[in-house]
Parts: C-alpha cells; sequence; structure tokens
C-alpha cells in the first residue's frame, strides 16, 4: 500500500542514560504503527546516542539534534529546529510529549500528555518551563492525548473538547505473560546468580520521589519476622537524584538491612521474570497517570498491592488490593495479606491477567494514529 500520511516523532525529551518507560512506549507506538496501519510511515527523532532498533522502509531516524543528556540545547531543538526538519521531510503532523513548539513550520501537533507535574507548586525553572510549556500545548495543540482518563481529568479542558484523545498504554504481550496459562511462577535464570529470592515482594521503578519507597520500606517493617525471612523484599530500578542511597538509609534506620535486596537498574529483558517469581508488586506511588509496572505485572500473574489512587481504580478495575500507605500499620496489613491468603492472590492473578489483555499497543497505535488521520485531513 503506498504511504498516505507522514508522521514525525520526537524522542529528544528522552534522556539516553536515564532510561524511563517512554523509552518503550515509542518503539512499540511505532512499531505497532507499522503493522496496523500499512499506509503511514514515520520520521522519528532521537538523541544521536538514543537506543533505536526500528528499521523499517518507512522509518526515518533523524539523530541531528541532541536528547535531554542535553538539556538546554535539546529544548531549542525540539522548539526551534525539529518541525522545519520534520516539514521538509514530508511530514504531515508532528508528535511531542508535554510542549507544542514556539515555531510549528504550520504543521499540527498532537502533544502527549503523561505526567501531571506541571500541577505541582513551586519548583525551579524546571517547573516554571513546564507549567507554561502544558498550559500554551493544552491552548494550541491540534490533538491532545492523555493515557487515562484520570490524566484528561487533571488538563482543565472540557470533556466535550474534541481534540481530547484518550487511549491507555499498552503492554508488550510476546514478553509479558503468566508463567503457565493464569498464575504460576518460573525461575527467573537472569538473577540465579546473584541470589534472587524463591519467594519475595517486588517493588519496581525507578527511584523517583513520588514512588515514596520508604512508605513501601515501612509498611514492609510492620510484617512478622518469619514472614519477612521468607518473602524479602526486593527493589529494582536505577537511581534518581539520591533516591536510592535515601532508600537504603531508610531500611537501615527500620532494622530492613537482612530483609531487603538492592537490584538496581534492571534490564527491561530481565523483568518479565522478576514479576512472575514474585508473590506480589507493592506500589507507594503518590501519583501515577497510568501506572506501567502495574499492568505489567498484572500480565505476568503477580499480584498487586497500590496505593489506592483514582487513576489505579481505573486501570486494574478493581484487579488489586488497594491501601493508604502513609499509614504504616493499615499497608502492613494488606501486604501480611498478600503473603498468607492463598486464594486472594491466586483471585488477583487471574483477575489481573483478563484486566491486562486488553492494553495493547496495536489498540493504542490504532487509537492515535486514526486520531492523526482526522488531524491531518
Amino acid at each position: 500500500m503506498a504511504v498516505v500520511v507522514k508522521l514525525a516523532l520526537s524522542t529528544l525529551c528522552e534522556n539516553p542514560r536515564h532510561r524511563t518507560g517512554l523509552t518503550t512506549l515509542f518503539h512499540e507506538f511505532v512499531a505497532a504503527g507499522l503493522k496496523v496501519a500499512p499506509d503511514v510511515a514515520w520520521v522519528v527523532f532521537a538523541g544521536p546516542d538514543a537506543p533505536w532498533t526500528i528499521v523499517d522502509a518507512r522509518v526515518i531516524v533523524v539523530r541531528d539534534f541532541p536528547a535531554n543528556d542535553r538539556r538546554a540545547a535539546r529544548l531549542w531543538a525540539d522548539h526551534f529546529s525539529v518541525a522545519p526538519a520534520a516539514r521538509e521531510l514530508g511530514a504531515q503532523a508532528l508528535l511531542t510529549v508535554g510542549f507544542v513548539p514556539l515555531l510549528t513550520a504550520g504543521l499540527p501537533v498532537a502533544m502527549h500528555v503523561f505526567t501531571v507535574q506541571h500541577r505541582r507548586p513551586g519548583g525551579g525553572v524546571g517547573a516554571w518551563y513546564r507549567r507554561v510549556a502544558v498550559a500554551r500545548g493544552l491552548r494550541r495543540a491540534a490533538l491532545v492525548i492523555a493515557n487515562s482518563r484520570w490524566t484528561a481529568s487533571q488538563l482543565g479542558l472540557p470533556p466535550t473538547d474534541s481534540r481530547l484523545l484518550v487511549s491507555h498504554e499498552g503492554v508488550q504481550h510476546d514478553r509479558f505473560f503468566p508463567a503457565d496459562g493464569v498464575g504460576g511462577r518460573v525461575p527467573a535464570p537472569a538473577f540465579e546468580g546473584g541470589g534472587l529470592p524463591k519467594e519475595y515482594l517486588l517493588w519496581a521503578g525507578n527511584f523517583y520521589a513520588y514512588k515514596r519507597v520508604e512508605l513501601a520500606l515501612a509498611a514492609y517493617a510492620q510484617l512478622r519476622a518469619e514472614l519477612r525471612v521468607r518473602f524479602p523484599l526486593v527493589l529494582a530500578g536505577g537511581d534518581w537524584d539520591g533516591g536510592r542511597a535515601r532508600a537504603e538509609t531508610v531500611a537501615r534506620a527500620l532494622g530492613l538491612e537482612r530483609d531487603v535486596r538492592f537490584l538496581g537498574w534492571v534490564d527491561d529483558a530481565a523483568l518479565p521474570a522478576l514479576y512472575r517469581g514474585a508473590r506480589a508488586h507493592v506500589l507507594a506511588t503518590s501519583e501515577e497517570t497510568f501506572g506501567r509496572s502495574v499492568a505489567e505485572a498484572m500480565a505476568c500473574g503477580c499480584p498487586c498491592v497500590v496505593q489506592d489512587l483514582p487513576v489505579l481504580r481505573e486501570v486494574t478495575e478493581g484487579a488489586a488490593l488497594f491501601c493508604d500507605f502513609a499509614e504504616s500499620g493499615p499497608a502492613g496489613a494488606a501486604l501480611e495479606r498478600i503473603c498468607t491468603d492463598d486464594a486472594l492472590a491466586a483471585r488477583l492473578r487471574a483477575a489481573g491477567v483478563r484486566r491486562a489483555a486488553g492494553f495493547t499497543f496495536e489498540k493504542l497505535a490504532r487509537e492515535r494514529i486514526d486520531a492523526l488521520r482526522a488531524v491531518v485531513r
């Protein structure tokens, strides 16, 4: 089929030295788009050192501009250079994250909104920029893509705004799936040499402040000693602004040195086995706009014990155990339930797998590309 639409996507907001969920999302969006929309071609702007593995005749990868490891230069490129370059390469629309360029070169812009950090008060120059960029983008974008109904509700746009698209994130179901049907567990070969416990609770995510790992540790400290011996707490994720060191300090202060294990950054290829082997995934976050780790854990048959947030109610549709981690006693009781109640764990495994099946990158790509077709027309 001949190419009818050419879309440009800027991924320059990613720092190649600090990978996040966007790294996977960008790749899977384009990969799924190539499958579900054979008449669509892509121009992808990636930093010189950014990982990009998709090679296809319908994908042009432009590495002429810096990524977010050079923030000031990246912002200049995204606002003044990317759109003209995209237009010169024949793009008919531009996809960004959290802003509309100051120079659009006449291209309609679809702005993804994946965080609501712009709503936080205070902060430095970076926080000021986010507030200004998102506010301006919401006024000027031809399409605003939110990754959950809750995120959309935080943007201040009327629900009837035709520019607003709610499109849930996807799960790579060829990687994230239960060990044997629904539930079950398999050994995690990638961790055998490192002594991964036979049974464990899992905290997975970069050590961002809002993830509140210290509250997860405080809840875990409420478990009886024999349960902590049986279910050590494994923490997997990259450091962020000293978050890991703070977590290690809290663990020592709570006397948990022998009960917790910090894995550090875990390669994407090893994550599914890590979820499958866990008794439960623990998430004490103060905010999410979707909850990628929860969707991936559910897809692997891993029960989830999560902060009671509207967005996590939306994403799980009740297929999780909810608590308020700000109250360590009740949160610890929730962890004890998941560790001791086999029937509850089995029920959450089955419900989670069913719920996660609805999150696919093919669905994501269709929703977003269909909306972009309308914008281009």
